[in-house]
């Protein structure tokens, strides 16, 4: 009897643990916030189960409670439950605003790597356009028509799901794609003309 193989990827661990225990994790939808010591429960739950290691465990868990769906759950009253599902105690003032401020914290660094690459992409982008252009005869410009702008929305990986349609910020303009894998910080797409390609999560967008 050939033995189970172990789950390596937080996300993997993250869907078996909505497999196990449905009323207390999930992928989509509003998240609930879970009891205080949780880990403990899970690894006692899980100490014969040869799929997942207590090191996987934790790292998935903390990924888990770190996504921006998690935190936008994290609200004064709100009930933490346990593996069950059952409510075990309410969220405290203090817990949400820790949340909050874990979110705003969170939000400004993808904003921040988000105006570093733009900054990047633009200087990179004049220099080759002097290169591509040294050489040619100068023709006279056509007008082409304005395309609309394609409005982008920031989108957290937590909340990316294989073969989900996508922007995906690899150049000046954004281009459209699926996503065929998720792998911690890195999600392998494929573009429309069939390409595929493997970009950070924070070249990842959602049309506005």
């Amino acid at each position: 009897m050939s033995e189970p193989e172990k789950l390596t990827k937080s996300k993997d661990v993250i869907a078996y643990l909505t497999e196990q225990f449905p009323e207390c994790f999930s992928i989509k939808g509003d998240a609930k916030p879970l009891k205080i010591g949780i880990f403990e429960d899970l690894a006692k739950r899980l100490e014969n189960d040869d799929k997942v290691s207590k090191t996987r465990l934790r790292t998935a868990l903390r990924h888990y409670t770190n996504s921006w769906r998690y935190l936008h759950s994290i609200k004064a009253g709100s009930q933490r439950v346990d593996l069950d599902g059952k409510s075990v105690e309410a969220v405290t003032e203090e817990h949400q605003q820790h949340a909050q401020e874990t979110l705003k914290e969170s939000k400004a660094k993808v904003a921040e790597k988000n105006k570093a690459s733009a900054k990047a992409n633009a200087k990179k982008a004049p220099a080759k356009k002097k290169a591509e252009g040294a050489g040619k005869p100068k023709s006279k410009p056509t007008k082409k028509a304005n395309k609309p702008e394609v409005k982008l929305a920031d989108v957290e990986l937590n909340n990316l799901s294989v073969g989900q349609q996508v922007q995906v910020k690899a150049g000046n303009a954004p281009m459209s794609a699926t996503i065929l894998e998720l792998d911690k910080d890195d999600v392998q797409v494929q573009l429309q003309n069939g390409l595929t390609m493997k970009v950070k999560a924070d070249k990842i967008f959602l049309r506005a």
